[in-house]
């Protein structure tokens, strides 16, 4: 990132809590992961996985709330964040990194709720099938993800859908230019294309601080395994409690995402559409996030019982 900003909030809402523990985990192929651990030891564990250009810090939210009687398990995904680069960049990959965290942050036969944003969420549906991701994931929740036909589907270019729409929005999303400062103008294309009408300055803020910092071969790279993603076995392999969560106004992914993750599920936990939020969910929308997360922890990590599996709608 160019200029003298932090590469994320240092002060506010979105400044990234301290962790009490951070290690450097080795994945399958040893790239190192930086993870950090928030909260009570002994208390209920939730796993944050987060998306594409992102790190730890897009958490710091949820990380603030939930670190009061939660252990909230963080890290950055390779080549984010204090995550060093690799060439390997794959959506195994992704799932070896997952499952090395878990091994790292997790004792055998505890469980946890893992938490995936955008391809954080498609890390999730990568590791389905794994035997360790499945011994540690009492139950998931999806939020602003999907798994097949991202660019297709994408809608950060105002132009009616077909082939042209389809082949810009490649162009745009697999651009190699660097993204450089955080300008006001920069700031209102990342408003435009990941967030929503009502997101704040101080939203805008964060998600482009993050953003801006993630290097640029990074990531181009991972928006090359964006672009033809299939993970739709992946995610009829997720047959523990799996909630989605989306915006309504998310144009880089949009609900349509959503609902065909739902309609794939084995064991559908409930969809929560948040009406007006675009991309960046658990900014715009930190206390329902929260609120959720909490929810499916009591309900599926401490005990209190699964519910029935029917979606759930936020008001406005």
């Amino acid at each position: 990132m160019s200029g003298s900003r932090a590469p994320h909030m240092t002060s506010g809402a979105y400044a990234p809590p301290v962790p009490v523990r951070e290690l450097a985990v080795p994945s399958t192929d040893g790239a190192r992961l930086h993870v950090e651990v928030h909260g009570p030891k002994d208390a209920p564990p939730v796993v944050l996985s987060h998306g594409w250009t992102c790190s730890t810090a897009f958490w710091a939210a949820q990380i603030r709330d939930l670190a009061a009687d939660h252990r909230v398990i963080v890290y950055d995904q390779r080549g984010h964040g204090r995550s060093p680069a690799s060439p390997v960049c794959t959506t195994r990959a992704l799932a070896d990194d997952l499952e090395a965290v878990l091994a790292a942050t997790l004792v055998d036969g505890e469980q946890a709720l893992v938490v995936g944003h955008s391809m954080g969420g498609m890390t999730v549906m990568a590791a389905a099938g794994r035997p360790r991701f499945r011994a540690h994931a009492a139950a998931v929740l999806l939020a602003s993800t999907g798994s097949s036909r991202l660019v297709a589907e994408t809608r950060v270019l105002p132009l009616r859908e077909g082939p042209a729409r389809t082949w810009l929005s490649g162009r745009v999303l697999r651009s190699r230019a660097p993204l450089g400062p955080v300008t006001p103008l920069a700031k209102r294309t990342l408003k435009y294309g990941t967030m929503g009408a009502r997101s704040t300055p101080e939203m805008v803020e964060a998600c482009a601080r993050i953003v801006h910092g993630c290097p640029t071969g990074v990531r181009h790279a991972w928006s090359q395994v964006l672009a033809t993603l299939d993970l739709d076995h992946g995610v009829r392999k997720l047959d523990m409690p799996t909630a989605v969560l989306h915006g309504t106004a998310d144009r880089l992914l949009p609900p349509v995402h959503a609902h065909a993750v739902v309609a794939e599920l084995p064991r559908c936990a409930g969809l929560t559409e948040l009406p007006g939020a675009g991309h960046m969910t658990p900014v715009e929308e930190p206390e329902k996030v929260t609120g959720r997360i909490r929810e499916l922890v009591t309900t599926y990590v401490t005990g209190a019982g699964e519910p029935a599996p029917e979606p759930i709608k936020e008001g406005a």
